[in-house]
Parts: structure tokens; C-alpha cells; sequence
């Protein structure tokens, strides 16, 4: 049991999946995420749902981990501290793993390792004030829907930047989201605007959360305090607890704690957003040349003001 910031008490675990395109962040913002919410007192596990198994990587020194399903595979009786291991502030490290190279299905290792972690009352043992799920987000079928098709969390986030890939990738996962709502599947409670530095950027992610009928949960920045740390094997909260960068983190973590919005978006349909995108490419497209023909016209100010003028005949 644990008590929000604001008085209320839960009596169990928050559940939270975390989905995003590969490469977007969500590894990095999960585990910062994790190390915050240790931050304040609360007891976290974070289960890696990618078949590269580097989730928990920087919160244990940037040391991996051996997955659920390596120790299945080793053969031998599968113990509890075959596949939980401490991390940064007594984080709970946890992944799930994928098959060997070019045999089975990296969504049904999903499937067995979380079947495999309630076989072992592992959340039963640690008692968790939060689990935190890092979901692969490329494609949301097969295991990788498990914890939204299953109801293992309650409240799904994405991480998404203002690329279009990464926005294609979210509206996906709310098309999962809807499909499975009404069947218990969990619901959706935010976008994490990741690698927000210009005013531009946000208009962007704000308009498609706008046009999904979706709300922005916190805007992280990019930051050389995110690079620096994970060349270090740590995450940002316990390398530079003192950055600026640090406390983005902390406030991402305690706006998620006290969020109770659940509900269903409105994905766009493939023309939709195939118009919706040109759209803002129309309208980066005359800012820069606005930007363009402005640098222009200083430049030819610049010469001209600049060129002397002969008396001579």
C-alpha cells in the first residue's frame, strides 16, 4: 500500500505499460521513470517487454540482466532470483527476454514470461507499489498487446516525439487500445512528448493529441545530461540527481502517480493521418522559407551596407 501525493491511498500495485516505436526513448524514459518513483519512497519493478532484453540495463550500471526466458531455457528449476534482480535504489529488474535468433515469436515470450512471473507469485513476493511494463510499440499484435488485451495494466502511456514515425506508431497502439476495450483491455492515459526542444515540436504532438482525442502526460527535452549518463551504464535521477533534467523526471513521475485519467482514444484513420501530416509538412515547409527569404534579405542588407562607394572616376 502506498499513499499518493495528494492523500490518497492505493491499495495496490499501479500498473503501467509503456509502448513506443524502437529508438524513440522509452527505455530511457521508463527506467528514469522507475528511478523517480524509488525517489519517493515507493517500490518499483520494471518488467522490459523487448526481445533485446536492455530495459533494466541503466538502472544496474549498464550491466544486462539474464531473462525469463533464458532461464527456461537453461533447463534447470526457474527460482525466483533467476529472473528478479536489484537495481538503482532497490528497483526490481525484470526481462522478459526473446527467442533465439530466427526461431519462435518475440511477442509469445511476452506471453510465457509474464505467465511464468504469476506462477512464481513474484508480485505476490515483492509486493510492488508500481510496475512499470517497457513495451516495444512498433507493432502492437501477439504478446506485445498482452498488457493491454489482458488488462495486466490499467493505464497505458506512450512515448512519442514529434517524427512522424513515432506518431504513426502511437496511433497504432490507441487502434489497439480501442479494440480492446471493451473486452477489459487497459485504457490509455497519456502521451510522454519525448525530445520536445522546440516550440514547433510541441505544436505538433499538442495537435495530434488534439485530433485523437488524447492528452500530453509531460514534455521531456533532449538532453546531453541523458547521454552522459547512459554512457555510464545509469540513468539521469542517479548520475546528475541535481540537473534540470533530473527534476523533469521527477515531475513526469509525479504527475503519472496522481493520474487517474483512463479512457479510450480516437485514433486516425490511415487518410486522416496521411492528410493530417502533410498538413504540418505544408507548414513547416513555408517557415522555412520565410526563415530563408528573411536570412536572405539580411544578407544583401548586410553587403550593401557594407560596400563602399567610390568617388573615384
Amino acid at each position: 500500500m502506498f499513499v499518493s501525493l495528494y492523500g490518497d491511498e492505493m491499495t495496490k500495485a499501479r500498473n503501467i505499460a509503456i509502448y513506443g516505436k524502437g529508438g524513440i526513448g522509452k527505455s530511457t524514459t521508463s527506467s528514469n521513470l522507475s528511478a523517480a518513483l524509488s525517489d519517493l519512497g515507493l517500490t518499483v519493478m520494471q518488467i522490459g517487454c523487448d526481445p533485446k532484453s536492455d530495459s533494466t540495463n541503466n538502472l544496474r550500471g549498464g550491466k544486462s540482466i539474464p531473462s525469463v526466458l533464458d532461464a527456461m531455457r537453461s533447463g534447470k528449476r526457474v527460482e525466483i532470483s533467476d529472473i528478479v534482480y536489484e537495481g538503482f535504489n532497490g528497483i526490481l529488474c525484470v526481462e522478459a527476454g526473446g527467442p533465439e535468433p530466427g526461431v519462435g515469436c518475440a511477442g509469445r515470450g511476452i506471453i510465457t514470461a509474464i505467465e511464468l512471473l504469476r506462477q512464481k507469485n513474484v508480485f505476490e513476493e515483492f509486493n510492488p507499489d508500481v510496475v512499470i511494463y517497457d513495451v516495444l510499440g512498433d507493432v502492437v499484435c501477439g504478446g506485445f498487446s498482452i498488457p493491454i488485451r489482458e488488462g495486466v495494466a490499467e493505464q497505458v502511456y506512450t512515448v512519442a516525439s514529434s517524427d512522424f514515425m513515432a506518431i504513426y506508431a502511437a496511433n497504432n497502439l490507441f487502434k489497439g487500445i480501442r479494440k480492446y476495450a471493451n473486452n477489459g483491455g487497459a485504457l490509455f492515459s497519456g502521451i510522454i512528448a519525448n525530445s520536445m526542444n522546440q516550440p514547433i515540436q510541441k505544436e505538433i504532438i499538442n495537435d495530434f493529441a488534439s485530433q485523437t482525442k488524447t492528452t500530453i502526460a509531460g514534455y521531456v527535452p533532449r538532453s546531453l545530461d541523458v547521454t552522459r549518463s547512459e554512457l555510464r551504464g545509469q540513468t539521469v535521477v542517479e548520475h546528475a540527481p541535481d540537473s534540470e533534467q533530473a527534476e523533469i523526471y521527477r515531475e513526469l513521475a509525479r504527475g503519472i502517480l496522481n493520474n487517474n485519467k483512463k479512457y479510450v482514444p480516437a485514433p486516425l484513420e490511415s487518410e486522416e493521418l496521411k492528410t493530417w501530416a502533410e498538413s504540418w509538412s505544408d507548414i513547416l515547409l513555408k517557415e522555412r522559407e520565410q526563415v530563408s527569404g528573411h536570412e536572405g534579405k539580411v544578407k544583401n542588407s548586410s553587403v550593401e551596407e557594407g560596400t563602399p562607394i567610390s568617388s573615384e572616376a
